[in-house]
């Protein structure tokens, strides 16, 4: 049922209070298989989890909420499980359903916020681990024609927090399929503080569930809850510049952190840029950049994604006058 003049307050992490004009919920690829014909001259919005996105003005169309569930695995052989997870299926919750069946690999991807669909457009990633790492294929619906087809590993073009789904607005990702471990787990624990968290812990061997709950604990401290704080996560892409542009850095800044990517590429987090730049904690009216992660804008109540919009552009605009430096914007601007 198409329902008309809906608030999407509940359906984007931001918490911003827009109206769709026309909203519909499907629960499977037959139900959005006929809304997309029936609407297919209209101004189409399809959405999942909403935890990527910010809504800066009522939306002049429909939207089609993906909210298509189901888990199923299979054992394909003695240590490697395939299992397949449907877009409508809460991340987070997924990752804990594959923890208590002792299956690893997305154990360092614990509390990223949104759904299974929305996990390709970003190659979502954290503490060293990347979707790309365990993804075996996915399940695509192609607006533009209404095709269902397959997408392998290597038809999704993955790159940081990039995919061929984040270039090409038209695939809507049905469902993921993903290769994980049954036994012989392979711990990831060398990144983001989770050995300095195991060793105070006394924790020398460390399960898949080990690492999840730390990975939950750095999180939980470090980043707003976004049922409490509207947030999006990271709102800006660690940027990669040339050596040369890191030595330049470092003549102003000899503390900047990098990451060497190869012999001409450096990682550096945005993060730091930001809260060198001194606005950490920055609080307008209603909303600002995070206290303890400068990486994450928020909204603690009633603020309009314009506004949050604005001030993104204005941290861009600050941190290339200070480090000649363009921020990419990680979050989708509706």
């Amino acid at each position: 049922m198409i329902k008309k003049n809906i608030s999407l307050k509940k359906y984007n992490s931001f918490n911003i209070d827009v109206n769709a004009k026309e909203f519909v919920e499907v629960n499977s690829k037959d139900e959005l298989i006929e809304i997309a014909n029936r609407t297919k001259d209209k101004n189409v919005l399809y959405l999942g989890g909403g935890s990527n996105i910010l809504f800066t003005r009522d939306f002049d169309g429909i939207v089609i909420h993906l909210n298509i569930k189901g888990v199923q695995f299979e054992k394909t052989n003695s240590d490697e499980t395939v299992v397949q997870a449907n877009a409508g299926e809460n991340w987070n919750n997924f990752v804990e359903f594959c923890i208590k069946n002792n299956l690893g690999g997305i154990e360092n991807l614990s509390m990223i916020p949104g759904n299974v669909g929305s996990a390709p457009v970003q190659n979502i990633g954290a503490y060293g681990v990347e979707l790309k790492d365990v993804f075996l294929t996915c399940e695509v619906f192609n607006k533009n024609d209404f095709s269902i087809k397959t997408y392998n590993l290597e038809d999704c073009k993955f790159d940081y927090r990039n995919s061929i789904f984040k270039e090409n607005k038209n695939l809507i990702i049905l469902s993921v399929r993903l290769k994980l471990k049954n036994k012989n787990h392979k711990i990831n624990s060398s990144y983001g503080g989770i050995n300095d968290e195991l060793k105070k812990l006394k924790i020398s061997k460390p399960t898949i569930k080990d690492i999840s709950n730390v990975v939950c604990s750095i999180r939980k401290r470090k980043l707003p809850d976004p049922k409490k704080i509207g947030n999006a996560g990271s709102f800006f892409k660690n940027p990669v510049v040339k050596k040369d542009k890191l030595e330049w850095i470092k003549k102003y800044f000899n503390d900047v952190p990098s990451y060497k990517l190869d012999d001409k590429n450096y990682k550096i987090p945005a993060a730091w840029l930001i809260e060198s730049a001194g606005l950490k904690g920055k609080e307008l009216d209603g909303f600002g950049i995070h206290k303890t992660q400068p990486l994450v804008l928020v909204n603690y109540g009633g603020a309009k994604g314009d506004d949050i919009y604005k001030l993104s552009l204005s941290i861009k605009e600050i941190i290339f006058k200070i480090f000649k430096i363009e921020l990419e914007t990680e979050v989708n601007i509706i």
